[in-house]
């Protein structure tokens, strides 16, 4: 049986590679980030060296067909209001809105031509739950969810589903700084429900499950994956 082709845009670490190491023996990848890490370059996928805000006619051909599209690239820019420019608010959304919206119209021909296709997209949970300092960030993720709905009722009729992960905070690079003590650690854990931090692997899980048939009368959601944080009140 021929493998089905997922497009991971993010792949070199964090979640985005997580994805990768899951997916790759079941499915053929082709993998975008900025560089080609060791860990990405263990997992001989077809990789695309490219940063997805730059311009879409920059993006490269792929396979004529593209069961999946994942958008892992984010940001974590949390400052006061007052400390913020109208500078960091277009980069957020630049990077997180924009840069989604280059793939999806460059590829979006591949994923017509598969007969069924999957997109998912990420936010965060402080879209949903009012946060400090996350003005910018949660904005634009926003912004990435409503265009998640828009493109799901857009896209039904060609059986191309669109669902979005909203994350707490996940043990990444990018969570580097928020992370960076055990006693950060033991505290960011107890604000959750479920007493934890979430893991890439919880998020790469999702991922696998969103992509596949499984998920197949599924589209238009925002899946919460959170450790209850955005719905529990403990």
């Amino acid at each position: 049986m021929e493998k089905r082709v997922i497009l991971i845009a993010g792949a070199g670490k964090g979640i985005g590679l997580k994805t990768a190491e899951l997916l790759s023996a079941d499915h053929h990848l082709i993998t975008i980030s900025r560089n080609l890490t060791p860990e990405l370059a263990a997992l001989n996928t077809e990789f695309i060296a490219f940063d997805a805000k730059e311009n879409t006619d920059a993006l490269p051909e792929i396979p004529e067909v593209l069961h999946g599209l994942v958008y892992c690239p984010g940001s974590i820019n949390l400052k006061p209001f007052n400390r913020l420019t109208l500078k960091d608010f277009q980069d957020d959304f630049n990077q997180n809105v924009l840069g989604a919206v280059n793939l999806i119209q460059k590829y979006l021909p591949a994923m017509k031509r598969a007969g069924g296709a999957s997109i998912v997209l990420f936010s965060t949970v402080a879209v949903g739950t009012g946060m400090p300092f996350h003005a910018s960030i949660a904005a634009a993720k926003g912004g990435l969810e409503a265009l998640a709905r828009s493109l799901a009722a857009e896209f039904a009729s060609l059986n191309i589903r669109v669902n979005v992960i909203a994350p707490s905070l996940t043990d990444t690079t990018l969570a580097g700084n928020l992370l960076s003590t055990p006693e950060k650690r033991e505290a960011a854990g107890k604000r959750h429900p479920l007493q934890r931090i979430g893991t890439t692997d919880d998020m790469a899980q999702a991922v696998k499950f969103l992509t596949s048939e499984n998920a197949g009368w599924i589209t238009g959601q925002v899946l919460g994956i959170d450790g209850g944080l955005g719905k529990l009140k403990m």
